[in-house]
């Protein structure tokens, strides 16, 4: 079923998507980056603590993919009041008050500035641009469920936009390498995409100035999800290898993904709104779902692209990706977890992860044969992406998030490094925390 498409008048280089241009794991101790003194005193204090997940780095030849399921832009874009306190009520007094929070880095009356309407404060925890900044300017940062309407893309993305780009303070210089491009595909499915008025799903793919110049081809959507739940990034070829016998490197593809969960919720069909005949439930439409993205996958592969998924794929594989346990119930759940596994990774990987493959052998299912990076380079560590807002921190917690990749770019050397960003601090106002990964170009 084709798409309509969807323009946001912000930009001149606007495509199908919502587009606006201006673009580890064992814990030690964070050493100070010149990135962090951008951040302001609020930003930097809740990040001290006495151990953090490793961050990358950057080098040359090589990009890093940040991914987040931010549960919601708004929290990164509006400055919410505080509870009111009863005290609210009283009169003001006019006699001059000492503030008990003043800070020594303050500037002169700073309890007089204002955060503009609209804009979270610069530097604060929730800003994506003191994010970046605190993550040394990543090549690539996906976004997934920014929880937005269609219809107010035109006056969101360029607070999205602002917020990327606009300096944190008179230390943060602005160029090519510290500012970004956004591109954003929001649900259209008006029969599916309707809860909550229409704020769900929708996924952001932000990329940095002088990468998106220089190598991006294409962002782009796929004809077969109106969720706003896929993006893809076909970067350029780098030049042929002057070496002889020795093969051209080939372009990555890059896929922002945010995967259905799986419910017992009634699928409907996009056109007529009755539930589907073929597609009854969220169950089913996650199958569907795995095929079509495997699909995209190997057909990007048979293109010449070495291909990187990152995103929330709302399926936890296997045993070590579970805390205190796996979700087993109702049955259905482990069949979506068969399903992922099969479709998406051959029997090295599932092995490797301990992922739950079931008993029956699936003839002639097609596979991507890819590989699941923090499992290959960490074996059965058990680290987790989903922490719930409820509850004590880690007392119930999946690796729902991750990144997989095309078995070849894996076989190469190209994948560098990877990480999951597992504290209190880097999950901020969502229920995911932020991974990495890094990958020579």
């Amino acid at each position: 079923m084709a798409q309509q498409n969807c323009h946001c008048p912000v930009s001149t280089t606007a495509t199908s998507q919502q587009e606006v241009s201006p673009p580890p794991l064992k814990r030690r101790r964070l050493t100070q980056t010149p990135s962090q003194t951008l951040d302001s005193s609020r930003a930097s204090s809740t990040l001290q603590t006495a151990h953090q997940p490793r961050s990358s780095s950057p080098s040359n030849n090589a990009l890093r993919v940040f991914s987040w399921n931010i549960n919601g832009i708004n929290a990164f874009l509006s400055s919410t009041p505080p509870a009111r306190k009863i005290t609210c009520y009283f009169p003001e007094s006019t006699k001059p008050q000492k503030s008990v929070t003043a800070s020594m880095d303050a500037p002169p009356n700073a309890d007089r500035l204002r955060t503009p309407p609209g804009q979270a404060p610069l530097g604060s925890p929730h800003s994506l641009r003191a994010f970046l900044a605190r993550h040394n300017w990543p090549e690539v940062l996906f976004l997934q469920e920014l929880k937005m309407k269609p219809r107010d893309g035109p006056a969101l993305l360029p607070k999205i936009l602002s917020a990327l780009n606009t300096p944190l303070n008179a230390a943060d210089s602005v160029s090519d390498h510290r500012t970004y491009t956004l591109n954003a595909v929001l649900p259209r499915d008006k029969h599916n995409a309707k809860a909550f008025g229409g704020r769900l799903y929708g996924v952001a793919t932000i990329i940095r100035t002088d990468l998106a110049r220089k190598w991006v081809a294409t962002v782009r959507e796929v004809d077969w999800d109106i969720e706003g739940r896929v993006s893809v990034v076909e970067m350029r070829g780098a030049p042929e290898r002057q070496v002889r016998n020795e093969p051209a490197t080939k372009p990555l593809a890059l896929l922002n993904v945010y995967a259905v969960n799986g419910t017992t919720q009634p699928y409907r069909d996009a056109l007529t709104g009755a539930v589907h005949p073929n597609c009854p439930t969220r169950h089913d439409r996650k199958l569907v779902f795995h095929s079509l993205l495997r699909d995209e996958c190997l057909s990007l592969e048979a293109r010449g692209f070495s291909v990187v998924v990152a995103g929330d794929v709302n399926i936890a594989r296997g045993p070590a990706d579970g805390h205190p346990n796996l979700r087993t119930f109702p049955e259905q759940h482990c069949l979506n977890r068969v399903d992922f596994n099969t479709k998406f990774f051959g029997e090295e990987d599932n092995k490797r992860a301990g992922a739950h493959v079931g008993t029956q052998v699936r003839r002639n299912e097609k596979c991507l044969d890819a590989v699941d990076v923090f499992r290959a380079t960490y074996g059965m560590e058990k680290r987790y992406t989903y922490y719930p807002n409820r509850g004590e921190w880690g007392s119930s917690c999946d690796r729902v998030d991750m990144v997989f990749v095309s078995k070849q770019l894996w076989d190469d050397g190209r994948v560098i490094d990877t990480g999951i960003l597992d504290t209190p601090q880097e999950r901020g106002p969502s229920d995911h925390v932020p991974f990495w990964v890094k990958v020579a170009s």
